[in-house]
């Protein structure tokens, strides 16, 4: 392995450096603190209410998603340890709740299971030679391969909506045995079937016999066959692949997508969401390509397929090193950006229409390209803005973030500032696409410092909200800890791996960089180092690393999430001698520094950051070189002798 030795001394250290080693610092506390007020001895979440109908073992998952993310950024060593205690006590509680067999989802939505599996995921890829999670992740991908009951290799489809270890579970839930006009906050999404004799409006399920009659072709129509949302599926496949590459779990993937991308162009391109029990596009709803499940129609639309086929297609690009599949959601956000118009008053456009406004920090003249997220037999409706976070992934797998045609395209259409780092926090650690867009197309120089502070803020309101909280939820109250998990790693993510976090429902992490501890043999940031990428180019990334604190560290830079991309070779500064100068003067001399180019040829190089320096790397790459795989830091007896 190549190995550097910074010169460049630390002669003022840079505020991004300062507020990322105080965030870290924050965030180690954080975990702490909500471990103790909120979990058991055993791992488990502190409840003592009731589980209703299907639905809530998301919701016990969720609240620790993102811990082993932390550790992979630089968190403490145990957090990683908290994680995995975490992740067998919850699956515990929910064995005992009847909601979970075999350590795995009994069957529900993959909309919900895919909110599940981010925990999972990144304890895998945090620590691959963890034997016991490896052997899980082979367990639960081999759920939806031929021969399981959950998928159908004749009709390539995974056979109903609701799938899991107790096989397909037909219907859609015992909870929409009815569907009542009385069910608080259903009301905005409207009628899940908008073809049910008698049923025209939603006033029409005051009547029982009505709400009976929807609830009944919800169970016969919506709970049978495939549905576009379980593509999130495959990631479970691709996760196992990246152990051992068993090409079982990659065939499977590649016949399941190529399927949907069959089924996509014979709609015109339009991803359609749902496939009966024959195999047919429309089947169960008279010929329709919409109606299925967390489909088009009912509730979310967009806000549902985008993120789901999004994940698949990134999942292709894992796993075969190229970007032939990536029309598969590319088609269909272009599709409905054709129906996009400019409009204003945001909040009263649709059903998602005000959590947009507050996101945005649009009035009712602030004017945004609107999207249709839904169809029915009239065609499109439920119009919001283009969700970033799809469109922003094709970018960054094709290479050029900075100058993408469809990004542009938004950002030209909207009067939001898209430089402003509005100060939210929503629980898919998402929402700050458009400020960094802004940074790595030069705009927006200063968007490390304020972002660091946003995040710095999110976790603050969170230990406040500890502070003043009960130790456990009410009955029912099942999103109480996803409310209060203070640990963040959305701007992390971006500044030190030159990548958005992991798409919320189901997807890998992916990475142009990681960063490991060479001396600790882990991935993370090295106590006192600082990273930040600058840019993010097809064949070029800038990366600066800062060593903040008093003793050398040695630092492990990796090209790609899976050691997949190639540095061709590695430029970096040297200082020219006269620092720190004659102790006799009260100067600080300045740091002239010049510029060096090292040959590379591999995934990794090492920087030996010794005390109180700094180096700026500009990385050539050649990117999807080399097979993805799982990747730890255990360095070899050959490189430690180095």
């Amino acid at each position: 392995m190549i190995r550097i030795s910074a010169t460049v001394p630390v002669r003022e250290l840079p505020r991004w450096a300062i507020l990322e080693r105080e965030l870290l610092a924050r965030l180690d506390r954080a975990w702490r603190e909500f471990e103790r007020r909120f979990c058991e001895p055993d791992g488990r979440l502190r409840y003592r209410g009731r589980m209703y109908g299907r639905d809530g073992v998301d919701d016990f998952y969720e609240p620790f998603f993102n811990w082993p993310v932390l550790y992979r950024l630089g968190g403490s060593a145990d957090v990683l340890d908290a994680a995995k205690h975490h992740w067998e006590g919850v699956t515990r509680q929910l064995t005992e709740f009847g909601f979970v067999r075999e350590e795995y989802e009994l069957g529900y939505d993959w909309f919900h299971q895919g909110e599940s599996l981010p925990f999972f995921l990144s304890i895998c890829a945090a620590d691959p030679s963890d034997a016991v999670f490896r052997a899980r992740a082979r367990r639960f991908a081999e759920l939806y391969l031929p021969g399981t009951g959950n998928y159908d290799p004749v009709t390539r489809t995974i056979v109903a909506p609701h799938t899991g270890s107790g096989g397909p579970r037909w219907g859609v839930g015992e909870d929409w045995e009815e569907y009542r006009a009385d069910q608080a906050g259903m009301e905005i999404y409207g009628l899940p079937l908008l073809d049910v004799p008698g049923i025209r409006g939603w006033d029409d399920l005051a009547d029982p016999a009505a709400a009976r009659a929807m609830g009944q072709a919800m169970q016969e129509r919506m709970g049978r066959g495939d549905t576009a949302v379980n593509l999130a599926a495959t990631t479970l496949a691709v996760n196992a692949w990246l152990y051992d590459h068993d090409r079982r779990f990659a065939d499977w993937v590649l016949e399941y997508v190529d399927a949907w991308r069959e089924r996509a162009a014979a709609n015109g391109g339009v991803l359609p969401d749902n496939v009966g029990p024959g195999g047919v596009v429309g089947e169960l709803h008279g010929g329709a390509w919409y109606g299925g499940h967390y489909g088009w129609t009912w509730p979310h639309g967009l806000h549902s397929i985008a993120p789901t086929a999004t994940v698949a297609a990134l999942n292709t690009v894992v796993l075969t090193g190229t970007l032939d599949r990536i029309g598969l959601v590319g088609a269909t956000l272009d599709a409905v950006m054709a129906e996009g118009v400019v409009v204003d008053r945001i909040a009263t456009r649709g059903s998602l229409g005000p959590g947009w406004a507050e996101r945005l920090g649009a009035d009712e003249s602030t004017r945004e390209l609107l999207v249709p997220y839904r169809h029915g037999p009239e065609g499109w409706f439920d119009r919001h803005p283009v969700p970033l976070a799809p469109v922003l992934w094709l970018a960054w797998a094709q290479g050029d973030v900075a100058h993408d045609p469809r990004l542009e395209r938004l950002r030209a259409a909207s009067d939001s500032d898209w430089e402003a780092v509005r100060w939210f926090h929503d629980k898919e650690e998402q929402g700050h696409e458009a400020p960094w867009i802004g940074y790595l197309a030069g705009r927006n120089p200063d968007y490390p410092e304020r972002a660091l502070e946003l995040a710095l803020a999110q976790t603050l309101r969170r230990m406040s909200l500890i502070a003043q909280a009960p130790d456990e939820p009410e009955d029912g109250d099942i999103h109480f800890w996803q409310r209060l998990n203070p640990v963040v790693t959305e701007v992390l993510s971006q500044l030190v791996t030159g990548a958005p976090p992991a798409i919320y429902y189901g997807g890998l992490a992916l990475a142009r960089v990681v960063i490991g501890d060479g001396t600790r043999e882990r991935p993370g940031l090295p106590p006192g180092v600082a990273a930040l990428v600058s840019a993010v180019e097809e064949h070029h990334v800038a990366l600066e690393l800062v060593n903040t604190g008093d003793e050398d560290q040695l630092v492990v830079v990796q090209a790609g999430a899976f050691g997949e991309d190639e540095i061709v070779t590695a430029g970096h500064d040297t200082a020219e001698p006269g620092y720190p100068g004659d102790d006799r003067r009260y100067d600080i001399p300045p740091v002239p520094t010049t510029r060096h180019r090292v040959a590379v040829g591999a995934s990794r190089i090492e920087v030996l950051l010794p005390a109180r320096t700094r180096i700026a790397l500009d990385l050539e790459t050649t990117r999807r070189v080399h097979r993805a795989s799982h990747q730890d830091f255990v360095r070899t007896a050959q490189e430690k002798n180095a």
